[in-house]
């Protein structure tokens, strides 16, 4: 009987053919997903801490907590949660120090970017961790939406504040659902600083600022009718000229500003007044960020500054929060992640923080 043999060198070019083919299928199958059994991130958080700090809200021109005493927060932002985390120093241990500092809220700014390349569901994990710690040390928290630029026509300063008004809705969408009922998250910050960068990031008329701000906040109201809303001025975030005429349509929210020292010129206090201060006399209003450095780092305190304004938004019942504890970036407040040594306008915060000043009033 004859027999033929298959040659090796066809064998091994039948298995290698049929190994592409199994690879083929399995990548196939694996681009393809239940799309029909996908939900949105963040859930309710459900926390069984949520209300551990007493509610805040608004009444007039003040901050309230729910015995009806006014309430004036002092603290300090942090870096962006993605950042730290990857440099190894997210930890309860960190949020320990702000409170160190006298610090009675943090600012947390979740930058467009890194809450896209982290995903929603996985820094949802960051900021449950971080309101469980504020929670824990007794510190409300503001989550702030980091970006910085026009809004409306999708410009925006650096590549990191990039978002879009989609992206935007989406966000506090996603965060409104998770934190509606949790008293630590007691603010939301809708936007960081919007600016037309004197024309470079287009236009953008205030109407057409309050209508993007509006949206935002009847959306949140649909979850989560508690927090207060923060709404900031044109002009990264600095000027509140346009309530004189058209503020916005509606309840439980206040405004913000933003008032380093390149700002404005000497006399300071005049024109603070003009620009953000007289709103205080009919909203509450929050300086979310303001810093300054001793040296050649930039945003240099002349000397007079620093107590300047601390004594202005002390005298007019402001609450505020200084930028930024962080070792990197500007104006840093303190030098590195292995010493935690202050900067000269980091002890300057610290005084301020534990009520050191002499002309402090509140």
């Amino acid at each position: 009987m004859h027999t033929s043999r298959i040659p090796a060198t066809l064998i091994a070019l039948l298995f290698a053919l049929m190994h592409l083919l199994v690879q083929t299928s399995i990548a196939q199958a694996k681009a393809y997903h239940d799309w029909w059994n996908d939900h949105n991130a963040g859930g309710p958080l459900d926390s069984p801490t949520a209300k551990a700090l007493p509610l805040l809200a608004v009444k007039g021109t003040r901050f309230v907590a729910a015995s009806g005493d006014t309430v004036v927060l002092r603290g300090l932002a942090i870096a962006d949660p993605d950042k730290i985390e990857h440099q190894g120093h997210w930890n309860k241990s960190h949020f320990a120090k702000v409170k160190e500092m006298g610090a009675t809220i943090v600012r947390i700014p979740v930058h467009p970017v890194a809450w896209r390349e982290r995903t929603p569901a996985k820094y949802l994990k960051l900021l449950d961790q971080a309101v469980a710690w504020c929670t824990e040390l007794g510190m409300y928290a503001i989550i702030d939406w980091h970006s910085i630029g026009n809004l409306k026509m999708g410009l925006f300063q650096d590549p990191m504040y990039n978002t879009t008004e989609q992206e935007t809705y989406e966000f506090w969408r996603t965060i409104a659902r998770h934190f509606k009922g949790n008293n630590t998250p007691a603010f939301y910050e809708l936007f960081n600083e919007p600016t037309l960068f004197n024309g470079e990031l287009g236009r953008m008329s205030w109407s057409e600022w309050k209508s993007i701000n509006q949206n935002m906040i009847s959306l949140i109201r649909a979850f989560d009718r508690e927090k207060i809303i923060l709404v900031a001025g044109l002009d990264w975030a600095y000027d509140l000229t346009p309530l004189l005429v058209e503020p916005i349509d509606a309840e439980g929210i206040g405004y913000v500003s933003h008032p380093y020292p390149h700002k404005r010129t000497k006399p300071y206090e005049p024109k603070w007044e003009e620009n953000f201060g007289f709103a205080a006399n009919r909203y509450p209003v929050v300086v979310t960020e303001f810093g300054f450095t001793l040296g050649n780092e930039g945003l240099v305190d002349n000397g007079e500054y620093g107590e300047a304004i601390i004594n202005y938004m002390e005298a007019k019942g402001i609450s505020w929060v200084g930028w930024v504890f962080d070792p990197e970036w500007y104006p840093r407040l303190f030098e590195s992640w292995e010493t935690y040594k202050l900067t000269e306008s980091g002890e300057f915060f610290k005084k301020a923080l534990q009520a050191k000043h002499s002309n402090r009033t509140k």
